[in-house]
């Protein structure tokens, strides 16, 4: 067999992979990053300095599909010996000064050499509190919100929350108590290390071995006096996982490396230190040494590596394997991206929906509601090719439509009736957001006209947002959540655990909301809002520093007293080039089409939370963008879409699909849908309080009308910003609702409703039963169906009015009835 191997060094900058080597089919090679140009030098070693160094390798191997990882497997050599020391899981450790030439093997493959270079073993670095001492705290959990890092601390001692405050930890640890926890003369009596090893009781148990490298690390940090380290001293800058990504079969294994850069352009293997979690455990577990292991699901799975406030992410694909002869040929951007991904998962999909179930998928979706029999019976007969396009226009021009979407925004944007002295404007802002809707405003003059809202209610309507979000805190929440999907909330305490802001980005946020006066209007609850002639600007809550505004990730900006910083901030947030603002309108729009998004929850739109096709949703957000943020061509190309018209039942491939998209996901009725659809197969009407007859459940203007029926089915109350307030679970008191409430009975026997017109009606009952199945599914009965229907009937001949009530309550109990399939 020809031997050849390759060593790869990643780059930073240009994230890509360099291969030094010829490719050859048969190769073995160890990854890790390089420290400058490639083009420099092609025998760049692995330092180690100091005793405290390791180096985690990760060692790869061609396969018959691509890479796969043999570190736990491969064969170590090192020349000469007794300069490094190589676990059989790669780890590598320093024995003494020197330069140790590193080759693997496997299958009789070897790799080319590699060199790792030993220094100062004789003359210790200095220990660094921040980068060295801080992450053993979070490694172990020791600073996180159940121990020491809560609020009051654990017992007597607190750290900051998962080390982000390093010089208050150091002050705690060091300073406090009389310093009684560190003892530099005799470090293995101090406090820190009998607790960590449990020889002096501790709630926490036993954290640490003695002599493991962490218990070493500490021991000599406290032998040194305990250094801080000095501001010159370099911090880190980034944390980067190796491999990024990685096509994985299933029940198999990748070791994954961790390497950390310095300010100073210095770096160091950190695997060990790292805090990893996977996003799916069903598809794939990590190990603390950072060991994946995945499981029998095919899909995508994401692990997250994350240390001292830095995060990065390891993607893997896990295909199911299946190789159809034929794929359906892709129609739009968005076909394109799903297949393929599909065709890397080995996944084919679900064939195409029938026109029935299409028509009621995509009128429920939009609308809001079920198509009439009419509307069922002429599509269906309808033989143009483009009806289903035809249908979805005319579903985004009716007036339905914008009900149906009201809805959905009235609740996230916390549009509520609590007094009566509020409901005047509770109902000017929901009949803005309809008109927003039904005239197809753009989405970014829609954000504008919100966040930018001043004045009375009676003039600009959607100045009930800010009587609603009633502070500087919960306005800058609200806002990064709804319209940069960026959850911050935790970031007004203290650094957020997963993900970049810090405090700084918080009240630099909330300085664009400084200026904002509440002033009287026609009432208490009608106030009015300006903004008042000030320099805004947010105080540091810890330092007192006053911070300009600033959005995230965005420049600080100098703004003059005389104008409404919020309008600076309306213009960052629509800008083309935000990152965010585009991409968390287009995933909240695909999970209320799909039933998932492609990032859960869908208003998380996090680095450690990444999408389920990364392609997918950059393309549609630049689509979007590119349409001038148009939301009715969002939709049309959601729906038009070959994913969207999938049939929801699985092929002998894709049962277990959960966010490939490869099938139509079926999605439970929301609790207003759900009552409206209930009402048009009973034929009858629910009154709401104060309303006009033939108000449907989705054109309700606010939640504070009263209905059982609709706070059991899950209907948010919008007291938040997350649409994860409406749940979508079932339970059992819905199911005995709808079984046995006498809500339902009077529904079913209503003397005006739809079985007791049958009663009286000419037609037969073959019309009746085909009626019934056309208005709840949009499909005729099958035979056996029918033959069953009618069957039933006949035996209730002396009670038929009860028979046809039967037979509509049999219907509303079906599982095809109370999902969008």
């Amino acid at each position: 067999m020809n031997i050849q191997a390759c060593v790869r060094f990643g780059l930073v900058a240009f994230s890509s992979l360099w291969v030094l080597s010829v490719q050859s089919a048969d190769r073995i090679w160890i990854e890790f990053h390089s420290i400058g140009d490639p083009s420099d030098s092609k025998e760049a070693p692995i330092l180690l300095r100091g005793s405290d160094a390791r180096w985690q390798l990760a060692v790869s191997q061609d396969g018959t599909t691509g890479p796969i990882d043999v570190t736990q497997r491969a064969q170590y050599l090192a020349e000469p010996s007794g300069i490094i020391q190589i676990d059989s899981d790669g780890m590598v450790r320093p024995l003494q000064n020197g330069k140790a030439t590193l080759r693997v093997s496997r299958d009789s493959i070897q790799s080319e050499p590699v060199t790792i270079e030993v220094s100062n073993m004789d003359n210790p670095l200095p220990i660094h509190f921040g980068n060295h001492i801080v992450p053993i705290f979070t490694k172990y959990g020791c600073n996180g919100g159940g121990c020491h890092g809560k609020l009051a601390g654990q017992n007597g001692f607190k750290l900051s929350l998962l080390g982000f405050e390093p010089v208050e930890d150091y002050e705690h640890l060091v300073k406090e108590s009389r310093g009684r926890r560190l003892f530099p003369s005799a470090p293995d009596q101090s406090l820190l290390l009998l607790k960590a090893i449990n020889a002096s009781p501790h709630g926490g148990g036993q954290k640490i071995v003695q002599d493991s490298h962490e218990y070493r690390l500490l021991r000599r940090w406290i032998e040194q006096a305990m250094p801080f380290g000095s501001e010159n001293d370099p911090v880190l800058a980034s944390i980067e996982l190796i491999p990024r990504e990685r096509t994985m079969e299933r029940d198999s294994m990748q070791q994954l490396s961790v390497i950390a850069r310095y300010s100073d352009g210095s770096y160091e293997n950190i695997t060990r230190t790292v805090q990893f979690e996977s996003n799916n455990q069903d598809m794939a577990e990590v190990t603390p040494t950072g060991l994946v292991t995945t499981r029998q699901l095919a899909g995508d799975v994401s692990i997250m590596a994350r240390y001292q406030g830095k995060v990065a992410v390891f993607r893997s694909s896990i295909p199911l394997g299946a190789s159809p002869t034929e794929w359906p040929e892709p129609k739009t951007n968005i076909d394109r991206a799903v297949l393929a991904k599909l065709k890397k998962l080995g996944i084919p999909p679900s064939k195409k929906c029938d026109d029935g179930t299409f028509l009621r998928r995509v009128t429920l979706d939009i609308a809001g509601r079920l198509p009439t029999v009419q509307e069922t019976e002429s599509f269906l007969k309808e033989t143009d090719p483009n009806k289903r396009s035809r249908w979805i226009d005319a579903m985004l021009e009716s007036e339905d439509y914008a009900d149906h979407f009201a809805n959905k925004w009235n609740a996230i944007l916390r549009n509520r009736r609590t007094t009566p002295e509020s409901q005047f404007g509770s109902f000017a802002f929901h009949d803005w957001i309809r008109q927003s809707f039904y005239e197809n405003k753009r989405y970014d003059h829609f954000v504008k006209e919100i966040v930018t809202a001043s004045g009375s209610i009676e003039s600009h309507p959607p100045v009930v947002w800010f009587r609603e979000v009633n502070n500087v805190e919960s306005r800058v929440e609200d806002a990064a959540q709804l319209f940069l999907g960026q959850r911050i909330q935790c970031a007004r305490c203290h650094h957020h655990p997963y993900e970049k802001w810090s405090q700084s980005d918080y009240f630099q946020m909330a300085a664009f909301f400084s200026t904002l006066e509440k002033k009287t209007g026609r009432s208490n609850q009608d106030p009015m809002f300006v903004s008042k002639v000030a320099n805004p600007s947010a105080a540091h809550p810890k330092s007192g520093t006053g911070l300009k505004p600033a959005g995230l990730d965005g420049k600080t900006l100098d703004l003059e007293a005389t104008g409404d910083p919020r309008q600076a901030l309306a213009e960052w947030m629509v800008d083309r080039s935000n990152p965010f603002f585009a991409k968390a309108l287009v995933n909240r729009y695909w999970k209320h089409f799909f039933g998932k998004g492609l990032i859960e929850p869908e208003d998380d739109l996090r680095l450690t939370n990444p999408p389920s096709n990364p392609e997918l949703l950059e393309a549609m957000a630049n689509d979007f963008i590119a349409s001038g943020f148009d939301m009715k061509q969002l939709v049309r190309d959601l729906c038009n879409s070959e994913t969207y018209q999938y049939s929801s039942d699985a092929n002998e491939s894709n049962l277990s699909d959960s966010n490939g998209f490869s099938r139509f996901y079926p999605k439970r009725l929301q609790a207003e849908v759900l009552l409206d659809s209930l009402d048009k197969i009973c034929g009858t009407q629910t009154v709401f309080e104060g309303l006009p007859a033939g108000t449907r459940a989705v054109a309700l203007p606010n939640t504070a009308f009263n209905s059982y029926f609709l706070t059991v089915f899950g209907r948010p109350e919008s007291s938040t910003a997350c649409e994860c307030e409406r749940s979508q679970t079932t339970n059992l008191a819905q199911c005995l609702h709808l079984l046995n409430s006498k809500e339902i009975q009077s529904k079913l026997s209503d003397p005006n409703g739809r079985s007791s017109q049958w009663i009286v009606s000419p037609y037969s009952r073959e019309v009746h039963v085909r009626e019934l199945y056309l208005a709840a599914f949009s499909r005729k009965p099958t035979p056996e169906e029918e033959a069953s229907a009618l069957a039933y009937l006949a035996k209730k001949e002396a009670k038929l009015h009860e028979g046809y009530e039967d037979l509509v309550w049999a219907i509303l109990n079906s599982k095809e009835f109370l999902f969008n399939h």
